[in-house]
């Protein structure tokens, strides 16, 4: 079953990058857009966002299906033109927070016609802003209404200063708190900046211009095709001590007396622990020291327990599995750093001398290199990655259930897997072979077309195998699991490189 390989890729989606100094540009051009899509003032388009979580296509959605004036409604926005009866009613009015009495000019009113004194007000935005709220809501009684910030910064301004500076950072970070289309790089030390990606594109894999590629849906270092979960799962368990609980259980017996596990290094089944207990080697007892060759005086256990025996069996056979798939992983995963640490220099030098030679006619472009060997280290990590599904796919893990009824579909959507897994595989080694080949001084040119030709015909074959796997996963595997799990597209280049934002 051959895929093909402009239809398993999405065309990617514009990614930007955006500094802490763009960062406030950046926001602008989305409450512009909704304000002059709904003629509404800037807070008003704030809380609308914030409401929808940064989700331009949402906020569409709802005013095409809900209408504008429910959608208003629920995001908390009353507009000064449905109010009716604005205006104070007089020029002297009472406060019915602190019930004294204030000229005009020392009340604010909001949009839904409450009113109370600056003092009052001053009071509620400093409590609100201490609580770390982005969103203000009116004093009144269980009235919704988001206030006006430009209200809110001119009051805090004039009596805590402090409190209105951490009222505009809190807008400010409202972006990329509230946004499901922006996220802080997660680069350590950090490199001051968030990615911007398109609406929908939650699961995709992206690289920052500072050189990191990252999964934008965990945040995680690019996994596909293993979804989250499964990757997240696979981390705890290579950097924790699970698999070291396993092979002690596996390997060692427990001394009866001090508990301490025991590996014997001989062939007698009496063992003695450097406590000073002896115990059979074959079930764990205590037991004396008197012994000989074949057994134990007053000891037997010759009768079976299965319980124990099964879970000796089960834990040699975990650890066995575990074994092969996470040998693998490390395998593919440790010839992707020398191909890319020694084998990418060598490339380079590759292409200077065949550059070089261009004037002879010898080859016309030396490109090939690059792209092959871009193509290896991308199908080097999607074949080392395809280990880690494979594992929690095809295991019997609580978290990864498939749907009874399809459970008789895995074993053919697990053979078609693990073929197209090991087609790549084999196709990856021939690859890095043909791009390991040296030339000397003066390449031979038949020697050049020959590699050139090669290595061309295995890039489109690797890179046309990893489409194929992508696919599979998505289409044929995980739809058979209980819950829900999606990887990012393929991209034969690796993750999309985002752009440095500009206004």
């Amino acid at each position: 079953m051959l895929v093909d390989l402009a239809a398993a890729v999405k065309p990617p989606a514009l990614r930007q990058a955006i500094t802490q100094e763009s960062l406030s540009t950046a926001q602008q051009q989305d409450l512009s857009m909704v304000m002059n899509l709904l003629n509404v003032k800037q807070h008003n388009a704030r809380a609308l966002l914030i409401h929808h979580r940064w989700k331009i296509d949402c906020i569409y959605d709802h005013l095409d299906r809900k209408g504008r004036d429910r959608m208003f409604r629920e995001a908390g926005i009353v507009l000064q033109e449905n109010i009716n009866g604005k205006a104070l009613p007089s020029r002297v009015v009472n406060c019915m927070v602190c019930f004294d009495e204030f000229s005009v000019g020392a009340v604010s009113i909001m949009e839904c016609g409450h009113y109370f004194c600056n003092d009052c007000w001053t009071e509620h935005f400093k409590a609100s802003v201490d609580s770390g709220k982005k969103q203000i809501r009116c004093m009144g009684v269980k009235c919704p209404v988001v206030c006006d910030e430009a209200v809110v910064q001119q009051l805090l301004a004039g009596k805590y200063p402090d409190a209105a500076r951490r009222f505009d950072r809190f807008l400010l970070e409202s972006y990329l708190e509230n946004n499901e289309s922006v996220k802080w790089c997660p680069s350590v030390p950090h490199c001051g900046r968030a990615i911007r990606v398109g609406a929908g594109e939650r699961y995709t894999e992206v690289e920052c211009p500072c050189g990191l590629g990252f999964c934008f849906a965990c945040a995680a270092a690019a996994h596909s095709p293993c979804p989250c979960t499964m990757w997240d799962m696979w981390e705890v368990k290579c950097n924790g001590e699970s698999e070291t609980v396993n092979w002690i259980l596996a390997n060692t017996k427990s001394c009866p007396k001090c508990f301490k596990p025991i590996v014997k290094d001989g062939g007698c089944n009496l063992v003695t622990c450097k406590c000073g207990q002896h115990l059979c080697w074959k079930c764990g007892g205590a037991t004396g020291f008197a012994h000989n060759w074949d057994s134990i005086d007053g000891h037997s256990c010759n009768r079976f327990v299965g319980e124990e025996k099964k879970k000796v069996d089960n834990a040699k056979r975990n650890l066995h599995r575990y074994t092969h798939y996470y040998d693998r992983f490390k395998i593919h995963g440790d010839s992707h750093k020398l191909e890319h640490d020694m084998l990418g220099p060598a490339i380079d030098e590759r292409v200077k001398v065949l550059e070089a030679l261009r004037d002879q006619s010898l080859i016309q472009d030396a490109s090939w290199l690059t792209e092959a060997h871009r193509g290896l280290l991308q199908s080097r990590q999607v074949l080392s990655r395809s280990y880690v599904f494979a594992y929690y796919m095809f295991g019997d893990d609580d978290k990864v259930r498939t749907w009874p009824a399809n459970r008789h579909s895995l074993p053919i959507a697990q053979g078609l897997f693990e073929n197209y897994q090991e087609e790549l595989e084999s196709n990856v080694e021939r690859l890095s072979k043909v791009l390991a080949t040296e030339y000397g001084p003066v390449p031979d040119e038949d020697d050049v077309r020959r590699d050139k030709q090669n290595a061309m015909n295995l890039t489109k074959i690797v890179q046309t195998r990893c489409g194929e796997i992508y696919k599979c996963i998505q289409d044929e595997l995980l739809p058979l699991l209980l819950d829900p799990m999606i990887i990012a597209a393929y991209r034969p280049r690796g993750p999309d490189k985002a752009k440095e934002f500009t206004a």
